[in-house]
């Protein structure tokens, strides 16, 4: 049986998928423009040597392509999940001459013949979400798996909000990670 978190958090899945669609689409590429011009200025991007990003999933997420093709030529090494039985997931390096493999919800990954990214050597995680709330907090997908990843990561945490689906709070439980760093079209928020 579902518990009141878990019905929290579908409904605002629900609303937040509604209140994107919404959106035209170049308010979403004006958004995207702002989002990832305040991204790649942060010093931790600047610094780092490797990112662990997402391929944006088109209509629910930013379109990370575009990011990623940029930090690809500024020299980072960025790395994407590759989702795992059990919830789990690993990071596989990025390689543009490597097709992505789509898989199920939309997402597309690398396959299994781009190298294995280790946790320890990712400096800063680019982290999705549904949408996220003041206080760093998330709303993912579901299913856990950047939850499980998370665990024990040193660096850097980065989330990118539309401040169309930005909110005060979302629902959480114990095992829900925040980001270090928030950021909207307007705003950087250090957590």
């Amino acid at each position: 049986m579902a518990s009141t978190i878990d019905l929290e958090k579908k409904e605002l899945r629900r609303r937040v998928r509604e209140e994107l669609s919404a959106l035209s689409r170049s308010e979403l590429v004006r958004s995207d423009d702002a989002l990832f011009a305040r991204f790649l200025a942060l010093p931790q991007v600047e610094a780092a040597k490797t990112i662990f990003a997402f391929w944006g999933i088109p209509g629910k997420e930013p379109d990370t392509s575009r990011l990623i093709g940029e930090l690809v030529r500024r020299g980072k090494t960025v790395g994407l999940p590759r989702m795992l039985p059990e919830h789990r997931m690993e990071v596989r390096r990025f390689e543009a001459d490597r097709p992505l493999v789509k898989v199920s919800f939309g997402i597309s990954e690398p396959g299994e013949d781009c190298p294995l990214l280790d946790r320890e050597n990712i400096d800063l995680v680019l982290v999705p979400a549904v949408c996220y709330d003041r206080r760093g907090y998330r709303l993912g997908f579901g299913g856990g798996y950047y939850d499980r990843w998370l665990e024990g990561f040193s660096g850097v945490t980065v989330g990118l909000c539309r401040e169309a689906v930005l909110r005060e709070t979302v629902p959480t439980e114990a095992h829900d990670a925040k980001v270090d760093l928030l950021l909207t079209e307007r705003e950087s928020l250090s957590l």
